[in-house]
């Protein structure tokens, strides 16, 4: 008895250790992956970063928190176990892992569903704060109209459809700053679950532009969470002429 009250001492001070690294490594990687955005100044590169990395920082941290609720559930009882049999610790123990696997799984969901929605908002306040030109002049974000003058000379990339422009402009200087966005990395709200999980899955030109006619594009579009699917047209606007 004197031997597995020892153990189970030792063990809970090994979870308490346990607990409080979990929840340390949390916290250090929510700082770390803010540090690393404060870093960068350029809003567009920001941009990147944070569309590429927050939700897997995001989902690190929320596994370690995970873990160190397992580490918890393992000191419940303490007592108890130790007054009665050792079979209870490799009970609670067995339990402890089935949780794990319970909580990984509910909150991996959770994750993709629901964290999204926050990372757009932060995405589009970041996408639309005022950039400086390098005189050091506030820039003004020119509107959809405005920008199909300044984009006629780089349609010969051939994947402005696939691509969203943002256009800076220095109004004092003349200044211009071209942004491209995929519009394939972006989640919007999907209409029949109402998660933010509904991306581009392919684009299809069904009516090519010419000089007197607008072009259609279509958009087809997938829900990663229901497998919902809706295409959308978009008016591919009539090409220029040089002359």
């Amino acid at each position: 008895m004197e031997t597995s009250s020892t153990f189970l001492s030792s063990w809970d001070q090994f979870m308490y250790i346990g607990i409080a690294a979990s929840v340390g490594f949390s916290v250090l990687i929510l700082l770390y992956h803010e540090y690393k955005v404060l870093q960068i100044k350029d809003f567009k590169e920001k941009y990147d970063y944070v569309n590429l990395h927050e939700v897997r920082y995001f989902w690190y941290s929320v596994i370690a928190l995970v873990l160190a609720a397992a580490f918890f559930a393992n000191t419940i009882g303490t007592h108890k176990i130790e007054s009665t049999r050792m079979l209870w610790f490799y009970v609670r123990l067995g339990i402890t892992v089935c949780f794990f696997i319970v909580g990984y799984l509910i909150f991996f969901s959770l994750v993709r569903i629901y964290y999204p929605r926050f990372l757009e908002r932060r995405l589009t306040k970041l996408r639309n704060k005022p950039r400086l030109s390098p005189a050091g002049n506030v820039m003004r974000k020119l509107d959809e109209l405005e920008e199909e003058h300044h984009l006629e000379n780089i349609k010969a990339e051939g994947e402005i459809h696939s691509l969203d422009y943002d256009i800076w402009l220095d109004e004092k200087t003349g200044f211009k700053k071209i942004e491209k966005y995929k519009a394939s990395d972006h989640a919007e709200e999907c209409s029949e679950c109402g998660y933010f999980t509904l991306k581009i899955d392919t684009e299809e030109i069904e009516q090519a532009p010419t000089l007197t006619e607008d072009g259609l594009l279509l958009k087809h579009y997938h829900c990663s969470y229901c497998n919902h699917r809706e295409q959308r047209e978009v008016v591919i606007a009539r090409t220029a002429t040089n002359a």
